[in-house]
């Protein structure tokens, strides 16, 4: 089938980005000591043909790096790092955005720096266990419940990240509000079991998320600011429960209230989730009058083009293709084969199973 509408260019926000094919959020944890370096320039530099790309979870808070080897983005170091990231990708045309991501509960001391805590919305642990290159796999512990003072701090941990993430080049910021990471642990009554103003009720359960928002906001702007969000998803031990139908269409308003640049709505029912129910999509779509990024096991040029002729979304995220995959648009405007992706090498330090895929 032709793919017109795939390979036509879009604006999301202040962005004029070339096609609607974006390169998902991946988590690589490939940059050690939290600091990405020329290999991971070079790994984003490669995938510079997307219409976007949005980085894998970057923390803006030494408290939200959970997992080994993931990068942050809180220091005047860093934002010199990442320009070396946003050079490579822009010198070939590219857009990429940057996903902040403060992995909260889901995150053990042995991956954290000197100094810095495991935090959460309540002490309630996330179930199972986590890799630490010090000392193997290490069990999730419960987190200290946060303080009205460590939520203000978190909130403007996300706009001073945001802030440096423009002086390092990056064309926008995503937050991760998906996956059971902190955004979500507000939103999600399995980890969030508050009575003060941050818990309880859908109002109250939104107001971290949204502060969150504003700050990011305050610092970069509207136009360079999206969120992700997975309803009903179970990563990290989210769970649904009798209002999280009304919580995100309440979300979808108020971020369209804001104007914010895109809604990425991921799926993960290819990777074994519930699929999100239909009618809740229905509504998040007609509530939020903005943009919408699709994602969640596309692997073909003819899956994203029926779902943006059927205007389930204006734009489609490739996960995996991409990272096994440095030039997926051409070979989906090709039709070639594309390559598998080698799971073995998703999370392991070194070029391997990173930058060396054939192009």
């Amino acid at each position: 089938m032709p793919h017109e509408l795939l390979f036509s260019p879009f604006k999301l926000g202040s962005t004029e980005i070339s096609s609607r094919i974006v390169m998902a959020p991946m988590t690589r944890s490939r940059s050690p000591g939290n600091v990405p370096d020329d290999l991971v320039a070079t790994y984003y530099g490669q995938r510079a043909s997307a219409g976007l790309i949005i980085t894998e979870g970057t923390s803006p808070s030494p408290n939200g790096l959970g997992y080994a080897r993931i990068p942050g983005l809180f220091s005047v170091a860093a934002v010199e790092v990442r320009r070396k990231t946003t050079k490579a990708v822009h010198e070939k045309g590219g857009h990429i955005f940057v996903q902040l991501m403060h992995t909260g509960r889901v995150g053990v001391k042995q991956n954290l720096p000197a100094g810095a805590r495991v935090l959460g919305p309540s002490s309630i642990a996330a179930p199972g266990e986590m890799w630490t290159d010090a000392e193997g796999q290490q069990k999730f512990l419960p987190p200290e419940a946060m303080t009205a003072a460590d939520i203000d701090t978190a909130v403007r941990e996300y706009g001073e990240s945001a802030a440096k993430a423009r002086l390092a080049g990056f064309d926008g910021v995503e937050l991760h509000g998906a996956n059971g990471y902190l955004i979500e642990q507000f939103l999600n009554v399995a980890s969030n079991t508050r009575t003060d103003a941050y818990g309880g009720s859908v109002h109250n359960r939104l107001r971290f998320t949204l502060a969150a928002v504003d700050a990011v906001i305050a610092a970069i702007g509207a136009s360079r600011t999206g969120i992700r969000i997975s309803p009903y998803g179970v990563f990290n031990g989210s769970a649904p429960d009798p209002d999280t139908d009304a919580l995100y269409v309440a979300l979808a308003t108020e971020l369209a209230a804001r104007n914010i640049a895109y809604l990425h709505f991921v799926d993960h029912t290819s990777m074994g989730a519930p699929p999100p129910k239909p009618e809740l999509y229905a509504q998040i779509r007609t509530s939020f009058t903005g943009a919408v990024i699709l994602s969640g096991g596309y692997t073909t040029a003819d899956a994203a083009e029926k779902a943006l002729a059927e205007r389930q979304g204006d734009v489609v995220a490739f996960g995996r293709a991409f990272l096994a995959n440095p030039t997926l648009p051409e070979k989906l405007k090709t039709g070639a084969k594309l390559n598998e992706a080698d799971m073995t090498t998703f999370y392991t330090p070194g070029p391997k199973g990173y930058t060396d895929y054939p192009a």
